[in-house]
Parts: C-alpha cells; sequence; structure tokens
C-alpha cells in the first residue's frame, strides 16, 4: 500500500478518513461514520481508517490527569474543554465521559492525584475530583455516557462546537456534529431541532457562548430559541442565575442582555427588567432608561479593561479612556487585587458589580415624574431602587454579603455626581467630611461605586460628554481612591483613641445609643482635623453631652 501524500491530507486534518491505496475515499467526524460512508460505494475493499492529527498544546494539567488514569481506563475529554482546546483557550474545567463506572474513575483520579473527590450525582454515575492549586480550583467530573455509546452522548449535547470527545490515549477526536467545522466559521448550532426545548437553559448558554468567542448564532437556532423562550420559566432559579452572572462575568454582557431582550426571553428570566424600556428620561440623558442601562454596562466593561493591569493606554484610541489611565491608572494593582476576592466563591466580583449596574436604575419607571416645565424627574429612584435589586437577589439566592453589597451600591449610586457636579460647578472638592461619610455609609462598596459612577456618566451623556466633565468625575474618583488606598487612616478609618468603656468610665454613663453616637462623633472629628488625641476626645465628648442635657 503507498503511503498518503501530506498535503492531499492536509484538508482533512481534525477528521477521520477511509483511506484506499493511500487515497482518501471517504471522511467522518467519527471512526465508524468515515467507515460507513466509505462502504456505501466500496463494501469489498480493504480499508484503512485513520485520525487526522489536530495540532494543539495540551495543557500541564490536562497531561497530569492523563497520567493519573488507571491503565485499563477508556476516558474522553468531552465539551467545552475540546472545543478550548481548539481555539488556544484555557479551560476553567474539565469533563470526561466514560462508559461505565464514572464515580468509580473519579475516585480512583482523585487518589492519583491526592485531590479531594465527591460523588456529584449517582443516577447519572457522575463523580467529581477537586484540584486545589494555591486557592485556584479546577474542577474534573467524570461521567457515564449519556445513551449506549460515546456518538450517543456527543448528540444529547447543546451545540455542536461542544459535541466533541478528545481520546485520551491516542489524541484523536470525535466530532459526529461536524463541530470543529463550525468552530472554525464561529457558529453556534444546536445539536438537535428540541435541543432549546428539551433544556431551556441552552437559550441562555447560547447568547453567553456567542458572546464570549464572538461566535454568531445561526438562524434555525435562534428560531428555536425564540419558541422555546416561555419555557425558561420551567427551569430552576439557581440555573437562570449561575447563566446570567456567567454572561455578565464575561466579554459584551450587554449585548447579551440585549439578545436576550430580541428572543423574549427577558421576561422570564427578571420581568421587572422588561418595564425599563421605552421610558423617556430628560437632558443631559440622550437615551430612554433601558438604553442607559446597557450603554452604563458596556461603559462600565471598557472602563473595568483599561484598568487591568496587561492594560496598555498607549493602545487606544478613546481620549477619556486615555483620561483614566492618566488619572487613576496607578490603581490598577488595587483594583486587581479588589476584583480577585469575590464574596462568593462561585461568582466574580466583577459580575457582581455588572449586576448592580444593570439594576441601578431599575425603580425609575416607577418614580417618574413631570414637572409643569416639562423636565422629567426620579426621585427617590436610587433608594427604592435598592430593594429592588436586593429583592431579585434573594430570588437568585444569593448570599447576604452579596445582597447587601447590591443594595448599598444601587442606594448609593449618586453621590459621586453629587461631588462631581459640584466640583466642576463651584470648583469645590468633597470635604473631609464628605469623604469620610461616603466612605463610612458606601464602606466596602466605595470602589465600585467610583466605578459605576463614570460609567454612568458616559452613559448618560454618551457624545455630548464634554472633558471638562469627565475631568472633574476622574478627579473625584482620584480623591476618593487616594483616600482609600494611600492614606486610609487619616479620613476613612482614623484610629480608635478611646473604647466605651472608657467613655462611659470618664463622663459616667451607661450603656446605651449615646456612647455609639459619641464615638462615631468622635470618630468624624479626627477626621475632619479637629481632634488629634485622646484628651480632645474627651473635652469634645464632654461638650456634645452638655449640649444635649441643656437641650
Amino acid at each position: 500500500m503507498s503511503k498518503p501524500n501530506d498535503d492531499s491530507l492536509a484538508p482533512y486534518v481534525g477528521r477521520w478518513v477511509a483511506l484506499l491505496r493511500g487515497r482518501v475515499v471517504a471522511q467522518g467526524g467519527s471512526p465508524q461514520q468515515a467507515l460507513r460512508a466509505a462502504q456505501a460505494n466500496r463494501y469489498k475493499e480493504k480499508l484503512e481508517i485513520r485520525f487526522m492529527p489536530v495540532p494543539f498544546n495540551l495543557p500541564p494539567l490536562l497531561k497530569k490527569i492523563m497520567d493519573a488514569l488507571p491503565a485499563d481506563a477508556e476516558a474522553y475529554l468531552v465539551g467545552g474543554a475540546v472545543r478550548d482546546l481548539l481555539i488556544n483557550r484555557r479551560s476553567p474545567d474539565f469533563d470526561f465521559a466514560t462508559p461505565s463506572g464514572g464515580i468509580s474513575l473519579a475516585r480512583k483520579v482523585a487518589n492519583a492525584l491526592r485531590a479531594d473527590f465527591m460523588p456529584l450525582d449517582n443516577e447519572r454515575d457522575t463523580g467529581r475530583v477537586i484540584l486545589d492549586e494555591d486557592g485556584v480550583y479546577t474542577y474534573l467530573d467524570f461521567a457515564t455516557y449519556r445513551g449506549a455509546t460515546l456518538e450517543d452522548d456527543l448528540r444529547s449535547r447543546d451545540f455542536t462546537v461542544n459535541a466533541l470527545a478528545l481520546n485520551l490515549r491516542d489524541l484523536s477526536i470525535h466530532d459526529p456534529l461536524n463541530g470543529a467545522s463550525d468552530i472554525r466559521a464561529k457558529i453556534i448550532r444546536a445539536c438537535s431541532p428540541t435541543s432549546c426545548a428539551d433544556d431551556p437553559a441552552r437559550i441562555l448558554r447560547a447568547v453567553r457562548q456567542a458572546a464570549a468567542f464572538g461566535f454568531v448564532i445561526d438562524k434555525s437556532t435562534r428560531e428555536q430559541m425564540k419558541a422555546a423562550a416561555n419555557k425558561i420559566a420551567d427551569i430552576s432559579v439557581e440555573r437562570i442565575r449561575d447563566e446570567i452572572f456567567k454572561m455578565l462575568d464575561g466579554r459584551k454582557a450587554a449585548a447579551s442582555l440585549r439578545a436576550l431582550d430580541a428572543l423574549g426571553a427577558l421576561p422570564y428570566i427578571a420581568p421587572e427588567l422588561t418595564r425599563m424600556k421605552g421610558v423617556t428620561q430628560s437632558a443631559p440623558h440622550v437615551y430612554d432608561v433601558w438604553a442607559h442601562t446597557l450603554a452604563v454596562m458596556d461603559y462600565l466593561e471598557e472602563t473595568l479593561t483599561s484598568l487591568r493591569l496587561s492594560f496598555d493606554p498607549e493602545t487606544t484610541g478613546d481620549l477619556f479612556t486615555g483620561l483614566v489611565s492618566l488619572k487613576i491608572g496607578r490603581y490598577r494593582q488595587q483594583f486587581a487585587e479588589r476584583f480577585a476576592k469575590p464574596l462568593n466563591p462561585n461568582r466574580s466580583h466583577r459580575s457582581l458589580l455588572m449586576f448592580a449596574a444593570l439594576y441601578h436604575d431599575i425603580c425609575k419607571p416607577d418614580t417618574r415624574f413631570v414637572e409643569e416645565s416639562g423636565r422629567i424627574r426620579f426621585f427617590d429612584h436610587d433608594v427604592k431602587g435598592a430593594e429592588v435589586v436586593a429583592e431579585r437577589a434573594r430570588a437568585f439566592n444569593l448570599s447576604g454579603g452579596e445582597v447587601e453589597r447590591l443594595r448599598v451600591i444601587v442606594y448609593h449610586h449618586m453621590r459621586i455626581h453629587a461631588f462631581a457636579n459640584r466640583l466642576e460647578r463651584d470648583g469645590q472638592p468633597p470635604s473631609r467630611k464628605a469623604v469620610y461619610r461616603f466612605f463610612r455609609e458606601a464602606g466596602e462598596a466605595g470602589a465600585d461605586l467610583v466605578l459605576l459612577a463614570l460609567a454612568d456618566l458616559r452613559g448618560t451623556k454618551g457624545a455630548e460628554l464634554t472633558q471638562s466633565t469627565w475631568t472633574a468625575y476622574l478627579d473625584i474618583a482620584r480623591i476618593l481612591l487616594e483616600n482609600l488606598w494611600e492614606r486610609p487612616q487619616e479620613i476613612i478609618n482614623p484610629p480608635r483613641l478611646l473604647d466605651g468603656d472608657e467613655l462611659m468610665s470618664a463622663l459616667n454613663l451607661k450603656p446605651g445609643k449615646v456612647v455609639g453616637e459619641l464615638l462615631e462623633a468622635i470618630r468624624e472629628n479626627q477626621a475632619t482635623g479637629k481632634i488629634s488625641d485622646k484628651e480632645q476626645a474627651l473635652t469634645f465628648a464632654r461638650e456634645e453631652l452638655a449640649k444635649e442635657r441643656s437641650e
């Protein structure tokens, strides 16, 4: 038998081919497909079935997992991790499929890697290995085939780009639905006409993956998604939450929300969001409330990108983004450390801030008021919006810390606008007292409020934003961040000069709210520079107590 010419096989990279005397006579996504295609016309011939290797670099962790597999184990890397290999993307987790004994295989791999193990789904024979590498967790899920064969398993998956399997022994790829071709064409295509009806969470997943990879959803799949949109109400709130937060953590979050709206899915995810559509606003707003909200999310994503450690200011042609680097770029390290510590390990800090941006004006429809002059106002939309975002967060089963952070961000999102307006109008920066009170009430959300305010301004004025207004906002951002990260003990968190016991003993007080009020008043006066030692603190407290008793 003559050897096949390498150049002639180049078009079949990543495919299984049937060779007859060195010539390709058929091809397919699996050895069975290639053989069946060839035997249709050459059933008496002796055929060679071969996989045409794909050049990719195996990540070190995957090599480690392969070495940990028992010698007799038949296992395939499946789904998104294979897709990620083909596009040179780091995969956060790995899914494996095996003909049987998923839980048993997971336990063996965990023992070999000295990692944690847990049964994930006894009914589907799925086990999980949890790797902890310096606080970074990677999950390895081992599951028995969904169906009788590997091909049945792959055909039952969501989209063709995820319906791939890598044989961990010979690195051949099984691709029965031509997913590798769709990856090259950047297309999201459902594996079957009932994919989205079978699992409506796939509607959210398709939108998220299209945004994350810069893919487009093919027309028939979009139609399928739209027809099944009302079935989203049938899936668990946790699955909806997880897809939404992954969406908010990825690229083009606002575009994903636009897509969900176009598909008619929003009413089944969070119906309160749809009420913002078409709600008009007065100048300086250039958009209605919904369009403004999406613009704020776009600008927030842009601002977060410009503050990454890897960002090169020289690469931007946008004046306003360049000014962000000039004014507050020196805090990139502090932002990186902050965003590396989420309130919940299952959701990123970034996604929580994006969620706050999505809800920051949620109560404008409820508070819209038109004055006689025609000016539109939204009194207390921030206060009422804080309760609505907290309600939605609780409905999504977020943690108590996440609920409170969202509530605080929405409640206080107008504060920085007042600071910046006064600076631009009157040339007056916020006083030491104002800075102290801002961080006292904002707490850990202070830096988040700075970022949201910058995005909110750009989403308000759009192309009408002037450099002078933007500079005023960035000056306020610099003042607040400088106090937060460079000299917090001067204004934000002055050292305690005396405790409650000392105060009660010196002033002959009993426990009660007066003690707390006096301690807080002392700290506020420390922040303004009026009190600097214990003696001054006691003198101030005596004077305040005397005033109160004389009234």
